[in-house]
């Protein structure tokens, strides 16, 4: 009888510290910091204007391509644009939590969009892979390809999620579905391939491509009607 309680304990023993290790597996995986992940750190300013990044380069790609009514690229540094990123003003918050220190990284494979969300006091690093394609009809879609928590991908889960609060949203507030920022959202958060056409000043265009490098991204506009 004794041993059987001993056995019985020892068992229990060994459960719970199994318990223990997986408990700290996972917490280190949660607040584990990825090597790549090093954000642009912006001086202290009170200056609200837009960083000249996006005031005199990207904007006057954009502007000048469309109005010339012929076909153009539009060049995108990642690290002029985590600069003007940076820029802006940080943390920002919503639905009780802390977003702050973001960072994006082109890559030939994908764009990772990653910052630090803050949750209760609990500090995480949180990684958001997509990989933009355009399809043989020429639409536009954007795979998300890879959510992570520190080290803990949750890629299955925040697909759900996205997709049910996405589809919520839809059904219960008034939404332009032919604005751009919808059917970018409505890409990424359901899987919706759409026309990428859209309209700068009073042109528009089309986008017929994209090409990824590494710390790098080009996107070609055609004349649209």
């Amino acid at each position: 009888m004794e041993k059987k309680k001993k056995s019985k304990r020892k068992k229990l023993l060994i459960w719970l510290l199994v318990d223990i290790l997986v408990a700290a597996i996972v917490i280190a995986l949660l607040f584990h910091t990825p090597a790549n992940y090093n954000p642009f750190v912006a001086e202290e300013t009170d200056d609200d204007r837009v960083h000249p990044y996006l005031t005199h380069d990207l904007m006057p790609q954009l502007y000048n391509g469309a109005q010339s009514q012929k076909p153009f690229e539009v060049s995108v540094s990642d690290q002029a644009l985590n600069e003007a990123i940076a820029q802006a003003r940080w943390p920002q918050h919503a639905e009780g939590a802390t977003f702050d220190a973001p960072q994006v990284i082109f890559s030939p494979e994908s764009i990772t969009l990653m910052g630090t969300v803050d949750a209760e006091g609990a500090e995480l690093v949180v990684t958001i892979e997509v990989a933009p394609r355009m399809d043989e009809q020429g639409l536009l879609s954007v795979g998300l390809q890879k959510v992570k928590v520190g080290a803990m991908n949750i890629t299955p889960l925040a697909k759900a999620v996205a997709k049910k609060m996405y589809l919520e949203r839809l059904e219960t507030v008034p939404i332009d579905t032919e604005d751009i920022r919808t059917k970018i959202a409505g890409a990424l958060l359901n899987e919706e391939a759409f026309e990428p056409v859209f309209k700068v000043e009073d042109k528009w265009v089309r986008l017929k491509g994209l090409t990824l490098y590494e710390g790098q991204f080009v996107l070609r506009f055609v004349p649209a009607r």
